[in-house]
This record gives C-alpha cells, sequence and structure tokens, in this order.
C-alpha cells in the first residue's frame, strides 16, 4: 500500500507543479484573502435581504446572494483543496524571495 500512496503522491506533485510551478507563502495568503473577500461579499448579500424585512424580496437579491453563494462555495472549496495537497505533501510552498 506504501507504493500505491507513493504513486498517488508522486502524480500528484508532477501534474501540480507543472501547472502551478512555483507557489510561495505570499500566494497562498492572496488566494485567503479572496476567499475572505467572497466570504464578506456573501455575508453583504445576505443582510441586504435581511433589510427587507421578512418580506418577499426582490428576485435581483436573491439572484445576487445564490451567484455570491457559489462563487464563495467555489473559491472556499479550491482553498481547502489547497491546503489539503500542502498537508500531504503534493505541494511545496516555497519560501518568498527576499523575505
Amino acid at each position: 500500500m506504501f507504493e500505491v500512496e507513493q504513486a498517488i503522491r508522486a502524480a500528484n506533485r508532477e501534474i501540480i507543479h507543472a501547472r502551478l510551478p512555483t507557489i510561495d507563502r505570499n500566494a497562498v495568503y492572496t488566494l485567503a484573502v479572496t476567499v475572505a473577500q467572497f466570504r464578506a461579499a456573501y455575508l453583504e448579500a445576505a443582510f441586504k435581504l435581511n433589510a427587507s424585512g421578512g418580506r418577499d424580496p426582490e428576485p435581483a437579491l436573491i439572484a445576487d446572494l445564490k451567484a455570491k453563494r457559489e462563487t464563495f462555495e467555489e473559491a472556499r472549496s479550491a482553498f481547502a483543496a489547497l491546503q489539503r495537497a500542502i498537508e500531504v505533501g503534493y505541494v511545496d510552498v516555497n519560501q518568498v524571495k527576499g523575505a
């Protein structure tokens, strides 16, 4: 089983590093900030719905909320995938040059 895990790790490292050759702490932080911004936009849209006072909200408000939720959830999932890839050794996070 160990050999299979090593092969899976090697395949993931090769494929991920071919597409993303350099991932540094700055890139990880920037992605985390982007996810936080999407979260804030989603919550802001939810509070706009709240301002409707329990009345049926405008369809545009619902559409906006849904779009922002989908954006946030996809970004959050991508960040979680990055975290997992780092944890299992598929991705190395390099030091920022000059830092």
